[in-house]
């Protein structure tokens, strides 16, 4: 059993940043490839970026690369998100997700450990 715990949510105004982070409980954490997903006001749960176990590769949902950065710090157990020129319409629920099978995916079925969720709020 992994439990994941995000943090970092907050408001903030269209163009600034934020960070989120996502600590796992599991000491073999870096063995799981992580996702973030994000979940907004009356739409389904959507992919945002995953990263490999290892964390060579990444993956991108088209609407936040090039402004959104996963990474990971497996000494510290621990997924980052680092999102800049934040858009109203990223506003959501943030959550991370772990899967026991190492690489990057966008489905969400894929994930077998999800966090509670972090809010963030887009202003203008």
């Amino acid at each position: 059993q992994v439990q994941l715990v995000e943090s970092g949510g907050g408001l903030v105004q269209a163009g600034g940043s934020l960070r989120l982070s996502c600590v796992g409980s599991r000491d073999r954490f870096s063995l799981y490839g992580m996702g973030w997903f994000r979940q907004a006001p009356g739409k389904e749960r959507e992919f945002v970026a995953a990263i490999s176990w290892g964390g060579s590769s990444t993956y991108y949902e088209s609407s936040v690369k090039g402004r959104f950065t996963v990474s990971r710090d497996s000494a510290k157990n621990t997924l980052y998100l680092q999102m800049n020129s934040l858009k109203l319409e990223d506003t959501a629920v943030y959550y991370c997700a772990a899967k026991k099978f190492g690489g990057t995916d966008s489905r969400g079925t894929e994930y077998n450990y999800w966090g509670q969720g972090t809010q963030v709020t887009v202003s203008s």
